[in-house]
This record gives C-alpha cells, structure tokens and sequence, in this order.
C-alpha cells in the first residue's frame, strides 16, 4: 500500500483527480478525519472537508506511477 498526503481544493482538482484515479485498476481511499472515502467517488470527495490535508491510500505497490500521476497533489 501506498500512502500520501494530498490537497485537493478546487472544483476542477476534484474532476482532475478522480479521472486520474479511475484508471487504476486497484482501489484508492481518501482519508479525513475518521471518514474513508473511495477517491474514484465525485460526490464522495465533495461529502468530506476539502479545506483539510486528506490521506490518500492506494491499494497497490506501483509507487512511480501514483507519484507520477499525483504529483500536483502530493504534498
């Protein structure tokens, strides 16, 4: 599993992000606080607080390729 710490504030990161993550075939969870979120979810992204640092989890141990696509992301 790999984990970072990403910020995702606007509208368009959100649609940016969530088309980044849908096409990997493993699973990848946002974590606020003590709600996890499947981060392949619009409205799951947008039913948690944006204005916060969120967890990312992915679920594989391709590391390069999440660093790669994430990047503008990751802090």
């Amino acid at each position: 599993m790999v984990e970072y710490k990403v910020r995702i504030s606007t509208i368009d990161d959100v649609k940016k992000f969530v088309n980044a993550v849908s096409k990997y075939d493993f699973d990848v969870d946002l974590i606020s606080g003590r709600y996890a979120i499947d981060a392949k979810s619009i409205m799951g992204i947008f039913s948690i607080d944006l204005s916060k640092e969120l967890v990312m989890k992915a679920h594989t141990d391709n590391e390069a390729v999440i660093k790669a696509d994430l990047a503008d992301y990751i802090l």
